[in-house]
């Protein structure tokens, strides 16, 4: 009989978690962002709405790919949890 003396489990990538926290806060600040879009009334912060909300999903899209490129498992779970690429 075959005696295995520990688990094969290995620990978890403090880089892949980071990146992980870090796409948590983006998604916050895109609910952040499309709350201040559905409150503004004049023209120019409308416009500064869309840029903020342009470049927090720009962010979240390069955290997302980095996350896919780390950790294959992580990208299954990320679309388990559904959560989706925004363009």
């Amino acid at each position: 009989m075959k005696m295995i003396p520990f688990s094969q489990k290995s620990k978890p990538d403090p880089e892949l978690l980071a990146l992980k926290a870090e796409l948590v806060d983006a998604q916050g600040d895109l609910a952040l962002a499309y709350r201040q879009f559905d409150q503004a009334l004049d023209p120019e912060l409308v416009e500064s709405c869309i840029y903020q909300i342009s470049a927090v999903k720009a962010r979240c899209n390069y955290l997302i790919r980095a996350i896919k490129e780390r950790s294959p498992e992580a990208a299954a779970a990320i679309r388990m949890e559904g959560d989706a690429v925004w363009t």
